[in-house]
């Protein structure tokens, strides 16, 4: 990025984040992030979802630095060289999914999710869902613990723990997902159009009772939700060279 002087200085609300925001700040000084020209996201992945969400409608990119755990959309933590490191960052440019959750009260709840859309069990009986592609119907009962469909992005998050495909960052596809499918027991999920719009209906909510949940925001007793990316909504992240989301999946694969 041409420019990295305004910088504006975000932390999770963990010890090592918040030493860390100190330090940087006096170095470097602090602005609001709307005054910025791009923002440091200090924490985890979960930290940088919720910098990534809560920024969305600024110019500003952001740039994240570990100082939680995983750290997959996070580069490496230091001090020195910063407006360098960030004025030769590459960036990458991702579209959410948007998810519309109709409940059993009747309610419609609207979210953005960055990595995925899930729907898990609530209740001691497996969740029973019913599929439908783009409208077309195609699979009427998956008796699970819940399915997710995931982005690029978000391919190497819960998705690769639920066993779903690492996917391209680059590519145009989304993977969907099931946790802990009991029938079919051999499916293996399915490989979707990024254009796809997938609705999943919840069969016999009340006897089984599901939750939907878009990057932590969760809704109850959900009865249908709907899913599809959403290309108006686009967040920019920003990479050291050479260790951009791509790099990163690969890596991923050849552990």
């Amino acid at each position: 990025m041409p420019s990295a002087r305004n910088i504006s200085f975000l932390a999770s609300d963990t010890p090592m984040a918040l030493e860390a925001k100190a330090a940087l700040e006096a170095r470097y000084g602090s602005f609001a992030p709307a005054d910025a020209d791009v923002i440091v996201a200090l924490g985890g992945d979960g930290f940088m979802l919720s910098t990534l969400h809560g920024t969305r409608a600024l110019p500003a990119p952001v740039y994240g630095m570990n100082r939680g755990t995983v750290g997959f959309l996070m580069n490496a933590y230091a001090e020195e060289d910063l407006i360098e490191r960030l004025e030769k960052a590459e960036e990458e440019v991702i579209n959410p999914l948007h998810m519309r959750a109709e409940c059993v009260d009747g309610t419609v709840v609207d979210a953005l999710a960055i990595n995925e859309v899930s729907l898990l069990r609530a209740g001691p009986q497996a969740a029973k869902l019913r599929i439908f592609v783009d409208g077309k119907l195609r699979m009427d009962e998956l008796v699970c613990d819940g399915a997710l469909i995931s982005t690029p992005a978000g391919s190497t998050a819960y998705n690769y723990s639920a066993h779903g495909p690492i996917l391209p960052i680059g590519s145009d596809v989304l993977a969907m997902t099931a946790v802990a499918a009991f029938r079919p027991r051999r499916w293996r999920g399915a490989l979707l159009p990024k254009s796809a719009v997938v609705r999943i209906e919840v069969v016999e909510a009340a006897k089984r009772p599901v939750m939907a949940d878009a990057d932590s925001r969760s809704v109850k007793g959900v009865v249908a939700v709907e899913i599809r990316s959403e290309p108006s909504v686009e967040h920019h992240i920003l990479f050291d060279p050479g260790h951009g989301l791509e790099e990163r999946l690969l890596r991923e694969q050849f552990q």
